[in-house]
């Protein structure tokens, strides 16, 4: 018989995750396995169990993309155990297969609006905006910026979702957001850490709600990481290095990004050009 999930948790949890977001949607993901094990009488953590929860998340509408996560927080957590010798066997966890769906990013004019309307609310979340768009951070990446990372023409970011610092030049509005948010803000140990979250969030929102993207549900912070992406790849930057920028742990996640810069395939069709012209010649 397995032990209570949410006994799991509680002697797993702070070892496996840090505090924050994450980590509050993965526990709200064994949560809910562990009411669908009580609601099924289910104890047994087996492939009987993933099988009936695949169904169960499918019936309520979620997408393979969203089972994968809810999966993986539940195979993080029973590997320590069996790690730990307390469970003899896990069930056989494997990826189920996610469509990639249109990346939605920002167009000139769409970002301009919700400048517009953000440094209306307050112009710290629009200079937050402004430097989001151009150095693809994560708004959590950010935040945690110190006037010390900030080297000359270089940004470093010590704090990043895959655990990997990475160091990116400046552009000329990263540069010119930052100079500003010293001239108010140089007192703070970074150029944002008067902002707080959930306010810029709410922010965020009232300025979209100005727009003609208030219906998009696409239209979220993040959407500034996904437009800064976009925009290198439509100038032809090479999938690599758009990788680093980024800093994506895996190539897979920015080749997301390959269709925006068809350019690089150029090579293919010369290729096959000089070929049939050899042929021909022939």
């Amino acid at each position: 018989m397995g032990e209570n999930l949410n006994v799991l948790w509680k002697s797993y949890a702070d070892l496996l995750w840090e505090e924050g977001k994450h980590k509050e949607a993965c526990e709200a993901y064994i949560d809910e396995i562990h009411r669908y094990m009580q609601k099924n009488k289910m104890t047994e953590y087996d492939n009987q169990l993933l099988d009936g929860l695949t169904i169960h998340f499918r019936q309520k509408g979620n997408k393979n993309a969203t089972i994968n996560r809810k999966f993986a927080s539940l195979s993080k957590i029973l590997r320590k155990h069996h790690k730990n010798g307390v469970l003899a066997k896990i069930p056989n966890f494997e990826k189920l297969p996610e469509r990639n769906a249109r990346i939605r990013f920002l167009t000139q004019s769409e970002e301009e609006q919700m400048l517009s309307g953000l440094e209306e609310v307050d112009d710290n979340f629009a200079q937050l905006s402004r430097f989001l768009a151009e150095t693809g951070a994560r708004v959590g990446e950010a935040l945690k910026l110190n006037w010390a990372d900030i080297e000359s023409e270089y940004i470093t970011f010590w704090e990043t979702k895959s655990y990997r610092p990475r160091t990116i030049p400046m552009t000329r509005r990263a540069r010119e957001a930052l100079e500003k948010q010293k001239a108010s803000y140089g007192r703070k140990t970074g150029p944002f850490r008067s902002v707080e979250y959930f306010r810029y969030r709410k922010g965020w929102n009232a300025a979209k709600d100005a727009t003609d993207m208030r219906d998009d549900r696409q239209v979220v912070p993040h959407v500034l990481r996904h437009t800064c992406a976009s925009r290198l790849a439509q100038a032809g930057v090479d999938i690599k290095r758009i990788q680093e920028f980024l800093g994506h742990r895996t190539l897979t996640m920015t080749l997301r990004y390959a269709h925006l810069s068809p350019k690089h395939l150029d090579v293919c069709a010369d290729a096959l050009n000089n070929l049939n012209g050899d042929r021909l010649a022939a």
